[in-house]
């Protein structure tokens, strides 16, 4: 009977080694997986906080760029309320009876100022040549710094007849 007994401990202790071998392999494979998983927590939670960062950068680069634009606009509806008010001074019709060359002078004039300004807003301050349409023809060659004393044009700066 003793060597029955110990034959069923020895296959009861083997079974439960076995079980035990079985339970060790299972959990260091899980911890293993676990760890991969965390590796990649760890880097995906890396990657979020530097976007966030980047997202946090590029916000306050947008709301200074939204500050200027702001600035820009306050200026461009400034210069629109002065053209409207010149506008609304000057007779342009009695201007055009009176002297039409003369008046053609100062609008290419003006025209001049302001494709220039375009052309400067845009990024392209280099020296070029204003198109046909601008340049100015006949006895209205004058800038209208000559031609709008009278009209308050505020194109003095302008001489398209300059520029070929």
């Amino acid at each position: 009977m003793g060597l029955k007994l110990a034959i069923v401990m020895a296959l009861l202790m083997s079974a439960l080694a076995g079980l035990f071998y079985w339970y060790y392999q299972d959990t260091q494979a899980r911890i293993a997986v676990l760890r991969e998983n965390n590796a990649k927590l760890e880097v995906a939670v890396d990657t979020a906080e530097s976007s966030l960062a980047l997202v946090q950068a590029e916000m306050v680069k947008v709301g200074e760029l939204n500050n200027q634009l702001q600035k820009d606009l306050q200026k461009a509806e400034a210069y629109g309320d002065e053209l409207r008010g010149k506008l609304s001074r000057m007779n342009l019709v009695q201007e055009a009876l009176k002297d039409a060359e003369k008046l053609e002078g100062k609008m290419n004039g003006a025209t001049a100022k302001l494709w220039r300004g375009f052309m400067d807003d845009s990024g392209n301050p280099a020296e070029y040549t204003l198109p046909e349409w601008l340049q100015q023809t006949g006895d209205g060659n004058e800038s209208s710094d000559e031609a709008g004393k009278d009209t308050d044009s505020n194109s003095s700066e302008t001489e398209a007849s300059s520029i070929n």
